[in-house]
């Protein structure tokens, strides 16, 4: 069955570290418009960027307040990357973000990925999830709804990066909820 892209359904999803390695990757991530559009990541970005985004989550990796990964397929082949950014253990509150590469869009790996970050949420003891989603940003919004989050509501003037405020919702998970299954890889 083909997406909504007209792509094969990619499903073969998995999560690796975010290392040195995913570098040129991630510059492509963050050279891209699209990225940028419903990202933090700033206008125009450093040069660096890249390159400080695997450094400053590998320090949070060490302090157990953030961690991020490649999402790649079987073959290794990088398709975006997870997030979770926030890691509270204090309130037992994980945020999680997702990025999937402009050649992977509309093939499920944006669902794959969420549904593996929240997964690792899990896993870490996390009893409240949460996903900060563009308004204008449906696709995204899609995908909570397909990993089983809540829409909470709208936190109005809350995305923030110089030039640009715009309205996010909130998303949100707990581990009781129900979460549909996903198609079988």
């Amino acid at each position: 069955m083909r997406s909504s892209s007209g792509h094969e359904p990619i499903r073969d999803v998995r999560l690796v570290p975010l290392a040195a390695e995913h570098v040129a990757d991630l510059r492509e991530l963050v050279d891209d418009a699209g990225t940028r559009r419903f990202t933090r990541i700033p206008e125009p970005p450093p040069d660096d960027y890249a390159a400080g985004w695997v450094e400053r989550f590998a320090a949070g990796r060490e302090t157990g307040e953030r961690e991020a990964y490649a999402v790649v397929d079987g073959t290794g082949a990088f398709l975006g990357a997870g997030m979770l950014p926030v890691i509270d253990g204090a309130s037992a509150t994980v945020e999680i973000g997702y990025i999937v590469s402009p050649g992977a869009r509309g093939r499920g790996v944006a669902t794959w990925a969420l549904s593996l970050l929240t997964d690792r949420a899990l896993e870490l003891g996390a009893e409240r999830i949460v996903l900060h989603i563009a308004v204008g940003n449906p696709a995204s919004q899609r995908v909570a709804e397909r990993c089983g989050y809540r829409l909470e509501g709208v936190l109005r003037s809350e995305y923030w990066k110089p030039g640009v405020r715009a309205d996010t919702q909130l998303w949100s998970l707990l581990p009781g909820d129900h979460r549909p299954p996903l198609p079988e890889p």
